[in-house]
């Protein structure tokens, strides 16, 4: 299995092998259900789908909860396709843990980052401003944005204020310091997108694994 759904439970400190002290953002990836198995000949392409969360039978769709009767799983809040990068065996209604990150130095996670609102320019592109003191009269404000008489026109991707966050990040190489079997939790060094609760994609590591 190439990654598991999971949810942000916060950060905290630990102790790794060496006795350092190490801030973690801990996260529980699993128990997932594996709900769906996608093949090449019926689907055009080799995935597994899982679902993690439980919820309440009316809070989810008929179409949905037939699809996930017929696998034989119960409600779930989140469902999510992961490529099968293992040759081990796995069918509808089994389910799957942290485990499969045993051996697992790095992680890559993939989560929707905190909505901060409509901003300026000084907080969502960190632009310094005008001056503060002295007759500035441009505190604030992004300044000039135009060209001259040609092209005469704003270019486009300039900078401007507009609505910031809210957005699918992906943090790459998250050191793994330590797994908990017994609560599926993942202790990773370093810091995850998105608010404490929210829901997170883990996948081992595309460019880091040791």
């Amino acid at each position: 299995m190439n990654g598991l759904l999971g949810k942000k439970l916060g950060m905290t400190q630990v102790y790794d092998d060496g006795g350092r002290r190490v801030a973690v953002t801990v996260l529980e990836v699993g128990p997932c259900t594996v709900t769906q198995l996608k093949s090449a000949d019926a689907d055009g392409y080799d995935a597994i789908q899982l679902g993690y969360g439980d919820a309440r039978e009316r809070c989810v769709s008929k179409p949905r909860l037939g699809h996930l009767k017929k696998a034989g799983s119960a409600p779930k809040r989140w469902l999510k396709e992961f490529a099968n990068d293992s040759d081990e065996e796995v069918k509808a209604g089994d389910t799957v843990t942290s485990k499969i990150f045993d051996g697992v130095s790095h992680v890559d996670v993939t989560s929707v980052s905190k909505g901060r609102g409509f901003q300026g320019v000084v907080k969502r592109h960190k632009m310094a401003g005008g001056r503060m003191t002295h007759g500035g009269h441009s505190k604030r404000r992004p300044g000039a944005i135009g060209q001259c008489a040609y092209p005469a026109r704003v270019a486009k991707g300039q900078r401007m204020p507009g609505h910031m966050g809210a957005r699918t990040v992906t943090t790459q190489n998250l050191r793994v310091v330590q797994v908990d079997h017994d609560e599926n939790l993942l202790f990773l060094s370093g810091s995850v997108p998105g608010p404490t609760g929210g829901m997170v994609t883990v996948r081992k590591a595309l460019k880091k694994r040791v």
